[in-house]
C-alpha cells in the first residue's frame, strides 16, 4: 500500500514542489525515510509516530517506508512532518478514497501531541503554490497570515492532525483563512529624530543624500562625536516602503525563519547592526544549507557597521560583491544560490586605535606604524565603494548644551520622498529603485551634466587621478543631490558638493 501528497522544499529563497510517498510493507516495525533528508527530517520519524497515535490514530504495523522525491534536492527542517503523516495515514486506508489528496499542498511541524507547529518559508512556498496553479495549501495556523500575502490561492489553516484527518475524511471542514480588511500602511515611525542631535549639520546632510540617492556612508570621527547615534536616526529619514519591497523583504525574513512570532507582514525598513566580531558567513549568508546573512536582512534598509575597522579583513572584503551588484552569491559543492543585498551601508569607526589621531582636545597615544596599520585594514577597493566618506568632528560645548532643536526628521525625510518620487520615475522603465543602483548604461541616459559641472569634474578626474568606478559614483551622489533640489539637469555646485564627500576617502 502506498500514498504520495505535495509538499515543497526551499532552496535559497524559492521554492520546488517535493513529492511526499509513503509505502507500507511486512516486515518487523521500522521506518526509512530516503530522499536526501537531513538530520531533523530523519528525527521526523518519531515525532511522526507519536503524533498519529497522539491524535487517536493507528500508526501502521510493519516496515514504512518514506520517499521525499525528486531524490537530489536535499531536504532540511520539520516541515515535512505533516504531510510525511498524512502520506503514511492515507497508505493505511484511514483518510478513505486517495482523490482528496490531488491538488492540495501540506507543510508544518508536528508536536508530540498532534498539534501542528510554525514553519519558515511560507511565503515563498506560497509562491509556488500559485505559479504551479496548486488548489489548496494547507499551513499551520500561525502561518496562515503570511501565506494569505499571496493572492489568488486557498490557505487553509491547520491546527492539528486529527483536525485535518477529519476534514480530508469530509467531516468536519477547515474553512479556508480569510485576510481581515486592511489596507497596507508602511510604517515610517522610528523612536530616534534628527532633531534632538546637537551639530553635525554636514553628516546630516550626508545622511540625507544617502537615503535620498541609497549611497553608502563612512564616519570617521572620534570617539562620543555622535557617529553611532546618527546612524541609529537614519531609518527615521528614510521613506515609507512600497507593498513590493515589504513583500520582498518578508520573503528573506520568512525564509530566515524570523518571521514566526511577529506580523505577517514587514511594514518598516530593516535596521541590522551586526558586531565587530560576526563571521563572514554570519555576514553574507551561508551555511550547509544557505540562509540568508545580515546583508540580505538588511535588503531595503540599512546595514550599520559599527567599529569598522575591527572586523576581520577577510569579512570586510566579502562585502564587494553585494555592495556592487545588490546581491549576494552563495556557491557550495551541491550548487549556488542567490540571496538580495540591497542596502545601504552605513559605516562609522575611528581615525586610529585610541580614536584621537588629528584631534585638536586630546594627544593620540598610537605610534605611526599603528595608525598606518589600523587604516589599511579597510582596502583600497572596499573604499572605493562607499559613495560618501565624511569625518564626524568633537562638538564644542556651545552646540552641546544649546537648547534649540535642529531640523525634525519628519521635514528631512519629505525631501528624501520627494527625491524618491523623481527618481522612481526617471528610472520605472529600466527597473531601478534608487539612483545608487544606475549601471554605467544608465548614467550616460539620465546623467546629464551641465557644461560648468564637467569641466569641474575634469579636472577632478587629472587632479586626483580618480578610478573609474569613482568618476561614476560621483555622478551618482550629484545626481542624487541635484534630484533633493529638483533640478533637471547636474550642476556644478552638486558636483562639487559630491567630490567633497570623497576628497576624505582613506
Amino acid at each position: 500500500m502506498s500514498a504520495k501528497v505535495l509538499s515543497a522544499a526551499v532552496v535559497g529563497l524559492d521554492a520546488s514542489l517535493v513529492d511526499v510517498e509513503a509505502d507500507l510493507s511486512f516486515g518487523l516495525p521500522k521506518t526509512h525515510v530516503v530522499g536526501l533528508p537531513d538530520m531533523a527530517v530523519q528525527e521526523a520519524r518519531e515525532r511522526v509516530r507519536s503524533g498519529i497515535r497522539n491524535s487517536g490514530f493507528n500508526f501502521p504495523p510493519g516496515v514504512i517506508t518514506v520517499n521525499l522525491a525528486p531524490a537530489h534536492l536535499r531536504k532540511e527542517g520539520p516541515s515535512y512532518d505533516l504531510p510525511i503523516a498524512v502520506a503514511i495515514i492515507a497508505a493505511y486506508g484511514e483518510i478513505g478514497t486517495r482523490q482528496p489528496l490531488k491538488g492540495k499542498l501540506f507543510i508544518g511541524e508536528l508536536s508530540l501531541d498532534g498539534t501542528v507547529r510554525p514553519v519558515s518559508g511560507v511565503l515563498s512556498i506560497a509562491a509556488l503554490v500559485k505559479e504551479q496553479r496548486i488548489r489548496e495549501f494547507y499551513v499551520p495556523e500561525r502561518n496562515a497570515a503570511e501565506a494569505a500575502l499571496v493572492h489568488g490561492i486557498m490557505v487553509y489553516p491547520v491546527r492539528s492532525l486529527s483536525q485535518l484527518v477529519f476534514h480530508l475524511r469530509g467531516g468536519d471542514p477547515i474553512q479556508p483563512y480569510t485576510s481581515p480588511p486592511s489596507k497596507y500602511t508602511p510604517a515610517a515611525e522610528c523612536s530616534q529624530d534628527m532633531a534632538f542631535i546637537r551639530g553635525q549639520e554636514q553628516a546630516k546632510r550626508a545622511l540625507e543624500i544617502a537615503a535620498a540617492g541609497g549611497h553608502n556612508v563612512l564616519m570617521t570621527g572620534p570617539p562620543g562625536s555622535g557617529k553611532t547615534l546618527l546612524a541609529r536616526t537614519m531609518p527615521s529619514i528614510f521613506p515609507p516602503m512600497q507593498f513590493d519591497e515589504s513583500l520582498e523583504v518578508t520573503k528573506i525574513y520568512s525564509v530566515a525563519g524570523l518571521l514566526l512570532d511577529s506580523a505577517s507582514i514587514i511594514e518598516q525598513r530593516p535596521f541590522r547592526s551586526p558586531h565587530h566580531t560576526t563571521s563572514s558567513v554570519a555576514l553574507v549568508g551561508g551555511g550547509s544549507f544557505p540562509k540568508p546573512g545580515e546583508v540580505s536582512l538588511a535588503h531595503r534598509g540599512v546595514l550599520f557597521l559599527d567599529e569598522f575597522a575591527e572586523f576581520s579583513r577577510h569579512v570586510l572584503e566579502s562585502l564587494r560583491q553585494p555592495l556592487e551588484d545588490g546581491r549576494i552569491t552563495v556557491s557550495r559543492a551541491a550548487g549556488s544560490v542567490q540571496f538580495p543585498a540591497r542596502f545601504t551601508l552605513i559605516a562609522a569607526r575611528n581615525p586610529c586605535p585610541c580614536g584621537y589621531y588629528n584631534d585638536p582636545q586630546r594627544a593620540c597615544t598610537c605610534s605611526p606604524q599603528n595608525i598606518l596599520k589600523y587604516q589599511k585594514k579597510i582596502s583600497g577597493p572596499l573604499l572605493d565603494r562607499i559613495d560618501i566618506h565624511i569625518h564626524v568632528p568633537r562638538l564644542p560645548y556651545e552646540k552641546i548644551a544649546a537648547s534649540s532643536a535642529g531640523e525634525t526628521s519628519e521635514r528631512i525625510r519629505e525631501r528624501v520622498v520627494r527625491a524618491r518620487d523623481i527618481q522612481r520615475d526617471r528610472l520605472l522603465q529600466a527597473h531601478l529603485v534608487v539612483n545608487a543602483e544606475m549601471s554605467v548604461r544608465h548614467i550616460g541616459e539620465f546623467c546629464r551634466l551641465t557644461s560648468e559641472a564637467e569641466a569641474l569634474l575634469k579636472d577632478a578626474v587629472n587632479h586626483f587621478y580618480l578610478s573609474g568606478r569613482t568618476y561614476h559614483r560621483i555622478i551618482k551622489v550629484a545626481r542624487t543631490i541635484a534630484d533633493i533640489s529638483s533640478e533637471e539637469l547636474i550642476s556644478a555646485a552638486a558636483v562639487a558638493e559630491a567630490l567633497q564627500y570623497r576628497s576624505q576617502a582613506g
